[in-house]
């Protein structure tokens, strides 16, 4: 997903009262009482803990461990037994707002709202209870009180317009939008929904006015692609609106949603809008929330945004998949799988998420389930390469590389030289034929990818300058050529903890043990845990002297689950060291482009 904002603290407001009641800050004085806590299950295949010291050490625990199923069920328990202590009433509000029993969360919010009016939470959950009935003018009086700061402003601003828009008060709906000032972000986000409220309202002039704003300083935005498309369709630009959806395609191609709009736009349908009342708007401004934090690792308060969202909308298709999108992230995948399942048959995203589901299926250790999952929607749907795609990557999951290049090939020949969707197809096949230890195949495969990723993805194309140019280095050869695309894959993607690594270890197959040390030392610190990065550090280490660093390295990743056989030639180490440094004539002797030899 496209993320609406891009600061940290916009979805702050919520974020700190999360950190504040699923796991962080001050125990209430009984709570210490307990000499240990129940045991928190991965699965809720367990009951409540017998005491109350038990059930809120537990669900302390499992809000920690970012399991909210959990933590809503033992705070519910803990609740019973203690029901006036109100630090135990917010955090049993937050923990089954964010697991989803919004019945129970609302009954806590005005339990809360009465002992302290200025809860900006509390408040924001009523708000949308009263939204969601239709009570306009209480859902305003309730966001007033939400709190300050940016994320709670933001957020009561847009809600408020639009429930003006629900009392059919126009121009106040637009009045109270356009106090959204400042950041370039902000500016989007009050175009798009002003936009909306204007399309709504059927003010179709300021409608479009307002959404070409947006989409001219967001064109790489779903949701203001898809609105404004949509208005261009009602008005009857039908030419217009596929010039805005083939923009988006060409820059991220295959959306279901740009790809099933595009289909009724050629057909000569004209496109519903986007929203079609107050409630379905306030709820985009709260799944807009949610996705921000989402892409930012808020994932707390991501979810909490999304439940309110889907509280308003519940077959909010992209609301639901980022939900599910973060329990994934958050290794809470049963509950994803749960999630996933409740996006609507007749939605575009629907299709995405049957995929998903069998990815999730592999994920959870159910791999033969995961094969037959997919291989049926195959059979349901023949001419959708998601699907074959999601397969292969389930048999290379499975490390049944030789059946996953089959499938990859499958998908390949199915699919237009000129689509935009071909390179990453030769990318997955390059890598399953390079684990099959078929390297001939493997090295045409990414050549043939490398040469179709376009340079506006740069990211696909860090990913496989990266693969090709670290095989080769493994293998020992074309080092120059393989340092090249090494360096510029950095370039690309310099957050990327596996591509510094393939750096560092260009570097230690040119003898340069100290620019190794250097590069390796990054990868490890963006990717900790990693066996990879780990071996290859340890090496690092123990050609500039550090040997004993080196061990504990190659100790890391021996704990951390290597390949098996790189796991004999860990342990091989870890008991003998390296061999004696190549002399001078045995190491590499071409030099990186542009540098001169330190090392070696």
């Amino acid at each position: 997903m496209v993320a609406w904002l891009r600061k940290p603290s916009l979805a702050g407001a919520v974020g700190v009262v999360l950190v504040a009641t699923l796991g962080a800050g001050m125990s209430p004085a009984w709570a210490k009482r307990s000499s240990a806590p129940a045991r928190v299950e991965s699965k809720l295949g367990f009951g409540p803990a017998s005491s109350l010291e038990g059930n809120y050490l537990s669900a302390y625990i499992a809000g920690t461990a970012r399991d909210t199923a959990a933590a809503a069920m033992f705070y519910r328990e803990a609740l019973k037994e203690d029901p006036r202590n109100p630090e135990l009433l917010e955090r049993a509000f937050v923990a089954l707002l964010a697991d989803g029993d919004l019945a129970g969360a609302t009954n806590a919010a005005e339990r809360i709202v009465k002992r302290d009016p200025q809860n900006g939470l509390a408040q924001l959950s009523l708000a949308v209870r009263a939204i969601r009935a239709k009570q306009y003018v209480t859902a305003r009086s309730l966001l007033v009180r939400n709190g300050r700061g940016r994320a709670a402003d933001l957020t009561a601003t847009l809600l408020t317009a639009w429930a003006f828009a629900g009392s059919r008060e126009g121009r106040r709906a637009l009045d109270t939008a356009d106090q959204l000032r400042g950041e370039r972000g902000f500016s989007a986000f009050r175009d798009y929904h002003a936009g909306l409220i204007a399309a709504l309202l059927g003010d179709n002039a300021e409608a479009e006015r307002r959404l070409k704003a947006a989409y001219e300083s967001e064109k790489t935005t779903l949701r203001i692609v898809d609105a404004y498309g949509r208005l261009l369709s009602k008005r009857g630009d039908r030419d217009g609106a596929l010039a805005v959806y083939s923009g988006f395609d060409a820059l991220s191609p295959r959306h279901p949603m740009v790809k099933a709009a595009m289909e009724q736009l050629r057909a000569g349908k004209t496109l519903p809008p986007l929203i079609a009342n107050a409630q379905e708007g306030a709820a985009e401004v709260l799944y807009g929330l949610g996705s921000a934090g989402s892409q930012q690792g808020d994932e707390l308060a991501s979810i909490v945004y999304l439940r309110l969202a889907l509280q308003l909308q519940p077959d909010h298709s992209l609301a639901i998949l980022t939900l599910g999108e973060v329990y994934e992230r958050l290794k809470r995948t049963e509950q994803a799988l749960a999630i996933l399942k409740g996006i609507p048959e007749t939605s575009p995203l629907r299709a995405s998420a049957d995929v998903q589901i069998g990815i999730s299926l592999e994920q959870l250790g159910r791999g033969e389930e995961a094969v037959q999952h997919l291989e049926k929607l195959g059979k349901q749907r023949p001419d959708d390469n998601d699907v074959l795609v999601a397969l292969g990557n389930v048999y290379r999951s499975r490390k049944q590389y030789a059946q996953a290049a089959e499938i990859y090939g499958k998908a390949i020949e199915r699919t237009a030289a000129d689509d935009a969707g071909l390179w990453p197809l030769y990318y997955y096949r390059g890598t399953a034929y390079e684990r099959a230890k078929d390297w001939p195949k493997a090295e045409a495969d990414l050549k043939k990818a490398l040469e179709l990723v376009p340079d506006t993805q740069p990211m696909g194309k860090s990913q496989v300058l990266n693969y090709l140019g670290y095989s080769w280095v493994d293998q020992n050869i074309n080092l120059d050529e393989a340092f090249k695309m090494l360096r510029r894959a950095v370039e690309l993607n310099p957050r990327d903890g596996m591509i510094i690594d393939s750096l560092g270890w260009a570097y230690y197959r040119f003898g340069r043990w100290d620019d190794a040390v250097r590069e390796l030392e990054k990868a490890a610190e963006l990717k900790a845990g990693d066996p990879v990065i780990n071996d290859h550090l340890g090496d690092a280490y123990w050609r500039v002297g550090r040997k004993l660093e080196a061990k504990f390295q190659w100790q890391h990743a021996k704990d951390a689950h290597p390949e098996p056989e790189d796991l004999a030639k860990i342990e091989e180490k870890l008991k003998n060291g390296l061999p004696e440094e190549p002399k001078p004539a045995e190491v590499q002797t071409s030099v990186p482009p542009g540098e001169e030899k330190s090392g070696g």
